[in-house]
């Protein structure tokens, strides 16, 4: 696996942070939408949603944002395609982002009216529920543990842990062809220990940065990394000519949106949202033109479980 001329770009952008960043174009921008799809046409553009007016909830969430004149949504800053962050323009992209716009459209803010606040997970149900933000969309997996803080509207979409491998790898079709495999993954993470079951016969390689990983599998020092599907897809999607993802997830991650947990009204109207989006073909059209550009198509949403 040569990477290292054609991953150059990227690399230099991803050495640069200290988590998992999108890749650089020539003038040492993060390419946020590139020029091309996976199969060469060019990529789709994000679609524009139709801005409610006139919302009224009983939800003390949503009259705070309607009386400061924005909604802040907690977000993930360092995933490609999913939720990042392009420091030199101070815009955000990716799957999660077009998500909250999605959102925010059906509680009446317009993009140019939701502020964006990075939050990193371990602080993620403590920003909920101090109301640092409104809500968080931030591959935020629904859990019962969770949910004792705050509550969850979806989920929007399921994601599992799945494999990152070279374009041209034919030999890795899933978790149980990874018998003397190296396989990189975070220290500390569920994806690194599930994958370290002797089950998988997996040669384990642990580092504190997906990009650092990303970086290995260009290199050829590891076969294979592994983390949830839709994180591996924003990397495929930098790369596809050369990165794809296995398409074999081996768990479940229903990712949702973080809310108050005693905003039931709020839940509901974000329920709602996410089911208008997906049924008008808004949800498929921002995947098309952001994890979508990994080659991976779009999955069927998965249903929202109402509570």
């Amino acid at each position: 696996m040569k990477f290292r001329a054609a991953a150059a770009a990227a690399t230099a952008v991803l050495a640069l942070t200290s988590v998992a960043t999108g890749c650089s174009s020539k003038s040492g921008t993060p390419d946020a939408n590139p020029a091309t799809g996976a199969n060469g046409s060019p990529a789709p553009k994000t679609p524009q949603y139709a801005v409610k007016s006139g919302v009224t909830l009983d939800s003390a969430t949503l009259k705070r944002a309607q009386s400061r004149g924005k909604l802040i949504v907690g977000a993930k800053a360092d995933q490609p395609f999913l939720g990042f962050e392009d420091p030199s323009a101070g815009t955000r992209t990716g799957f999660d982002i077009e998500i909250a716009k999605m959102l925010g459209a059906d509680l009446g803010f317009p993009a140019d009216k939701i502020e964006f606040k990075t939050v990193d997970s371990a602080n993620r149900e403590t920003a909920v529920s101090k109301g640092e933000v409104d809500f968080y969309v931030g591959t935020y997996t629904i859990n019962d543990q969770r949910k004792k803080q705050i509550s969850f509207a979806g989920p929007y979409y399921l994601a599992g842990q799945d494999l990152l491998v070279a374009k041209d790898n034919s030999s890795i079709t899933g978790p149980d062809s990874l018998k003397s495999k190296k396989v990189c993954s975070i220290t500390g993470s569920t994806p690194l220990n599930r994958i370290s079951d002797k089950k998988y016969g997996a040669s384990v390689v642990a580092l504190g940065k997906y990009s650092d990983c990303v970086k290995q599998l260009e290199d050829g020092q590891v076969d294979a990394v592994t983390t949830d599907d839709a994180i591996l897809k924003g990397y495929a999607a930098q790369m596809p000519e050369r990165l794809k993802v296995v398409g074999k997830p081996f768990s479940q991650e229903p990712y949702g949106v973080g809310l108050a947990k005693d905003d039931k009204a709020l839940r509901g109207a974000l329920d709602d949202a996410l089911k208008n989006h997906e049924d008008n073909g808004d949800w498929k059209k921002a995947y098309d033109a952001t994890l979508g550009l990994s080659g991976t198509p779009a999955q069927t949403p998965p249903p929202i479980e109402r509570y």
